[in-house]
């Protein structure tokens, strides 16, 4: 599960970046159309657009994967370890049931009911197309959350990520870089 989490990360990443760079190009070639050469081109506005989509729900199954996600934990923490586990448990399962519910399902929903009907700028595409990145963001957040799961039951991994806070004072502290005694 380890092999596969961290290759869906790296792909994740990799498409990331290079619908990121396609964005900047649509857009930049779309600006300089329009304002350079004078004459605006149809198709940059609907391939931005389905990009962007792509790369903002694609984005947050990666940040999901790597839990760079806001988490409030103020409460929980107070619960103890054993309390602290079983609600990052359970909050993984209700994750686990919304992204089923709402993205997978709801994505194959909606991307069958518009299989017909063409872009119009894109004709070569159908905004079914377009909504395939729901259901495949669903699965994706599926595979992270069980594997999440896994590992705060196997108590490798914490129920709740630590703060960015709390990470520097962690990383500063293995350094050697804190002075002795509370930090302020």
């Amino acid at each position: 599960m380890n092999a596969l989490v961290r290759a869906l990360m790296t792909a994740l990443k990799w498409i990331c970046v290079v619908l990121f760079a396609a964005l900047v190009l649509v857009v930049v070639w779309q600006v300089f159309a329009r304002l350079v050469l004078d004459r605006p081109q149809a198709w940059t506005d609907e391939a931005s657009r389905m990009i962007f989509v792509w790369l903002g729900l694609l984005a947050a199954a990666y940040v999901f994967g790597e839990r760079g996600h806001i988490a409030v934990d103020f409460v929980v923490t107070k619960f103890g370890r054993a309390g602290e586990r079983a609600v990052g448990i359970f909050v993984q399962l209700l994750i686990m049931f919304f992204a089923v519910a709402l993205l997978v399902y709801g994505g194959i929903r909606a991307s069958g009911g518009a299989s017909n009907q063409n872009l119009s700028a894109l004709s070569f595409l159908t905004l079914g197309q377009m909504y395939w990145v729901l259901p495949l963001t669903g699965l994706l957040i599926v595979i992270f959350a069980i594997h999440h799961v896994m590992r705060i039951v196997a108590g490798v991994e914490p129920a709740f990520p630590a703060s960015e806070e709390e990470q520097l004072v962690e990383e500063l502290a293995e350094e050697g870089a804190l002075p002795n005694g509370p930090v302020a």
